[in-house]
């Protein structure tokens, strides 16, 4: 079976629709799959409810879904560095619903390992919890939280062998392997695709089991959100 397209926007052909649960791989803008994201504004798909940790920044990122209007949901832990995003909301005209940020992790990390949801700590005694079923446990007192399960997932990774094997570099591999693993479909921007066999089992970060298509990006743009340069005395 080949799992590789020429192009960003040939990967996504048939399988994005309006109405989607999307999850896009990425903390911030490290390691966020830019070919994919552009391709899935060029859709023209409309309706989305985006699973992802950040809504990228102004026009870039999923930044750029949301100056289309192509988002009307966001489920996220961190939306600062958006304008648009927080005068959409303050608009009414984007949903949000905030999630902690370990619990976003597991609920695509259940996803992945069919498991339909969870109990944890973390938000009880929140607003985050409102609404949902509490349970003590030992005299603890914890909250359910449902598994998310997107029908399509758009991932980065750093190099993929031909059978859709994954290798990650360094903190670019953040919530993509989990965002990967939860997706019904799940397509994957890469740096270099090497040959099936390439990769030592202990090298492979992620089976290509969980890989159902995969696009060559060899040049990122890999914009830095922040950038921040101190200036040393005689230099």
């Amino acid at each position: 079976m080949n799992k590789i397209y020429p192009s960003a926007a040939e990967a996504l052909k048939g399988i994005v629709q309006d109405g989607q649960l999307i999850a896009v791989g990425g903390f911030g803008l490290c390691g966020i799959p830019e070919a994919l994201i552009d391709a899935l504004r060029d859709s023209g798909a409309k309706n989305l409810t985006a699973i992802s940790n950040n809504a990228g920044v102004d026009g870039f990122g999923l930044g750029k879904l949301l100056e289309t209007r192509q988002i009307k949901k966001m489920i996220s832990s961190y939306v600062g560095e958006n304008k648009e995003f927080e005068r959409q909301y303050l608009a009414g005209e984007l949903e949000l619903e905030f999630t902690p940020q370990g619990t976003l992790a597991e609920k695509l990390r259940a996803a992945g390992a069919g498991i339909p949801a969870f109990f944890t700590k973390t938000g009880v005694g929140t607003v985050v919890a409102e609404g949902k079923e509490l349970r003590d446990f030992n005299g603890e007192t914890y909250v359910m939280e449902h598994a998310l399960f997107p029908e399509v997932s758009l991932v980065k990774a750093f190099r993929a062998d031909q059978s859709g094997n994954l290798q990650f570099r360094l903190t670019a591999r953040n919530f993509n392997p989990a965002a990967a693993m939860a997706g019904k479909v799940c397509v994957v921007e890469v740096e270099e695709i090497v040959e099936t066999g390439t990769f030592k089992p202990d090298e492979v970060h992620l089976p290509g089991i969980y890989v159902h298509r995969i696009v060559l990006n060899q040049r990122p743009e890999k914009r830095i959100e922040k950038r921040t340069i101190t200036e040393k005395a005689g230099v």
